[in-house]
């Protein structure tokens, strides 16, 4: 892993996952150009940054015409609209950044020489028949409900990652990245940790959909920050999971949050979603073999860490 990153560009850098990779970059001795057009990131995500040099943020629209001036090494695509609550309300903003933005940004890789890095999704797998998700697994997606404009926009945007490796020889790899947590999530987010969270240090009613049973796997992010960072700098060129195959089902999710918090809230259920995935759990055997990578926080402590910056530095939607 000795591969030298000097320029990169991250769309969507503003997002959660975004600006907590543009430092890691930054820490790594890179230059980052960050393009986002702010739809669901934020300025306060990467305040911390406007002194330092090496930082640009434009905001630009990767579905639109974009260019960068200079050498590129690498163009890491991360823009999207990552969350039910904004992928519903946007729908066709979604699509768009995952068909048009994925093709811009391949293009720009393509035109620098550029290794290009693709944040596709668990979502690909959908309410999935196959337990863990292994790479192999195609998924069960439903390509018309409500849920499908985002899931949907990922799966073409692996196909056309992967199209533009064989017709032109773009250098890629793709992250499938599984539920993810940590600081800089919105408080609207609409996902569950943070919404979670937001309920119970409020003291509000902790909502969850369905019985409860439906589980998910979740990554603190430094965790994921690291795979990713492993898997652009790998030879691996097909998709690999990353996520935490330590599996919890959401009622359990809500006590450790509520505990996490030292809130009394009541845990209120609420109907499930449209198409919303039962079972989520990523089989990370290609990412220990290729990558050398799992995760390691343990879920409390990344909990405990996630409501410390929440009840101190949460950002404004």
């Amino acid at each position: 892993m000795t591969w030298a990153l000097s320029r990169v560009v991250v769309t969507g850098g503003a997002g959660f996952l975004g600006s907590h990779l543009a430092d890691r970059l930054l820490a790594d001795g890179a230059e980052v150009i960050c393009v986002d057009n702010l739809i669901t990131g934020s300025r306060h995500n990467v305040r911390h940054l406007a002194g330092d040099p090496r930082f640009t943020l434009r905001t630009d629209d990767v579905s639109a015409a974009w260019t960068i001036d200079g050498p590129v090494d690498a163009v890491l695509h991360f823009a999207s609209l990552a969350s039910p609550v904004d992928y519903l309300r946007h729908p066709l903003a979604t699509l768009e950044v995952g068909t048009l933005g994925t093709r811009n940004a391949l293009r720009m890789a393509e035109d620098k020489g550029a290794r290009f890095l693709m944040a596709s999704t668990s979502e690909v797998y959908g309410d999935p028949a196959v337990h863990p998700q292994t790479e192999t697994y195609w998924g069960n997606v439903n390509p018309i409900g409500p849920r499908s404009v985002y899931d949907e926009s990922k799966r073409v945007s692996e196909s056309f990652t992967m199209a533009f490796n064989r017709a032109r020889g773009v250098d890629v790899r793709i992250a499938r990245i599984f539920n993810t947590f940590g600081p800089r999530m919105r408080e609207q987010d609409g996902r569950a940790v943070p919404q979670f969270i937001t309920q119970a240090l409020a003291g509000e009613p902790i909502t969850v959909y369905g019985d409860g049973s439906q589980t998910r796997s979740l990554c603190y992010v430094d965790d994921l920050i690291e795979g990713l960072m492993r898997l652009l700098r790998s030879n691996y060129t097909l998709p690999v999971n990353l996520g935490n195959p330590h599996e919890v089902t959401m009622l359990e999710l809500a006590g450790l949050v509520r505990d996490s918090c030292s809130s009394e809230s009541p845990i209120e259920l609420h109907p499930l979603p449209v198409d919303d995935p039962k079972r989520r759990c990523p089989d990370v055997t290609v990412a220990r073999r290729e990558l050398d990578w799992q995760a390691n926080v343990p879920l409390e402590e990344a909990l405990r860490r996630t409501v410390a910056w929440w009840r101190t530095g949460r950002a404004a939607d």
